[in-house]
């Protein structure tokens, strides 16, 4: 089957099996290398992507519900070489060590983040229960958010 939809604000048209999930059309079909294979049932978070701006597990996905939608992954929040404030806090915060769960957590930060202007501790925590890091203990990850909340300009609530 044949899939049109937009990915990181380019339209892309893609060859792919009909029971195929997003996560496999997006890693094996798209390249695209921040989405990662984790646990395969929406345990991990490790396959967190945006469709149409809500965190999504690509994994648990059907590659047919993003025709005409928007994926973003985490390749898609970089804009013309400058990281998106949570990708540069999470850098400044050493929110990231193995990396792993990074792009999955960061976009289910983003998503909350497009959603509430200054989230509190405990909103930013409901909004990434879904995904799973075993290296940082989360602190320094609820840090990072906090602080892109804080330094980021919104037009949001």
């Amino acid at each position: 089957m044949k899939l049109d939809f937009t990915l990181n604000g380019e339209s892309v048209s893609v060859e792919a099996p009909p029971y195929a999930s997003l996560l496999s059309v997006l890693r094996d079909r798209l390249s695209v290398r921040s989405t990662k294979q984790g646990c395969d049932y929406g345990g991990c978070g490790a396959c967190t992507v945006l469709i149409d701006g809500k965190a999504r597990y690509s994994c648990m996905t059907s590659a047919l519900r993003v025709k005409r939608k928007s994926v973003t992954t985490l390749e898609g929040l970089a804009k013309n070489g400058v990281l998106d404030p949570l990708q540069q806090a999470f850098n400044e915060k050493w929110a990231a060590q193995c990396g792993f769960c990074s792009a999955g957590m960061i976009l289910s930060a983003k998503a909350l983040l497009d959603e509430t202007k200054y989230p509190s501790e405990s909103e930013i925590r409901e909004a990434i229960v879904g995904n799973l890091c075993v290296c940082t203990g989360y602190q320094k990850i609820v840090e990072a958010i906090q602080s892109a909340s804080i330094n980021s300009p919104k037009t949001s609530k």
